[in-house]
């Protein structure tokens, strides 16, 4: 359930295909390099852009962030495996069950929107997109907050230890054949 401290990323959902993929497979993608700094997050709010026709412009599901990872679009989206952009790096953020909110947030006088950090407490009072933005002090403590998240995220990172793991003995511990197949390609380009 949400709550007044959380912290939450409103990420634009391209298409209805994105948010059938939140809602079945539990993830959602964003392209590193146009991601936002922060993506370790309590909630992604999602904004229906016009794409999805009379329910565009307004945000109407979150959903809890479980964690995030690296994949390529290729992986994540295999039957788009031709994409030009399908060898790019995504962040791949778990999600737990989309929420409907009580009612939706609409874009107002809003055009565009990539991303925009907000909290629970605003989200939860909201009418239009401009109720999301933080401002005054708060938006201070946002911003701290915001730096907290990215720093535990470097943390995490920097305590693992520095190994260097053969990869077909890593093939083998995990078992997985696609990785085989990438480290041999690997290696006949050197």
């Amino acid at each position: 359930m949400l709550s007044p401290t959380d912290l939450i990323l409103v990420a634009v959902l391209p298409r209805p295909r994105d948010l059938e993929i939140a809602r079945l497979l539990g993830w959602y993608r964003v392209p590193l390099r146009t991601a936002p700094k922060v993506v370790s997050v309590d909630y992604l709010a999602f904004y229906q852009p016009s794409a999805f026709g009379a329910r565009g412009g307004r945000i109407e599901f979150i959903a809890p962030v479980r964690g995030h990872e690296l994949a390529t679009r290729a992986e994540l989206l295999r039957d788009e495996a031709d994409h030009p952009r399908a060898g790019e790096e995504y962040y791949k953020i778990q999600l737990g069950p989309l929420e409907k909110l009580p009612r939706p947030v609409v874009a107002g006088k809003w055009k565009r929107l990539t991303f925009l950090y907000t909290t629970g407490e605003y989200l939860s009072k909201a009418k239009t997109l401009n109720d999301l933005v933080v401002r005054s002090e708060e938006r201070a403590v946002l911003w701290r907050s915001l730096r907290e998240r990215a720093e535990q995220a470097q943390q995490y990172k920097t305590d693992l230890p520095d190994a260097d793991i053969d990869p077909a003995v890593l093939v083998a511990l995990l078992g997985i054949k696609e990785m085989s197949r990438s480290y041999e390609a690997e290696e006949q380009e050197w």
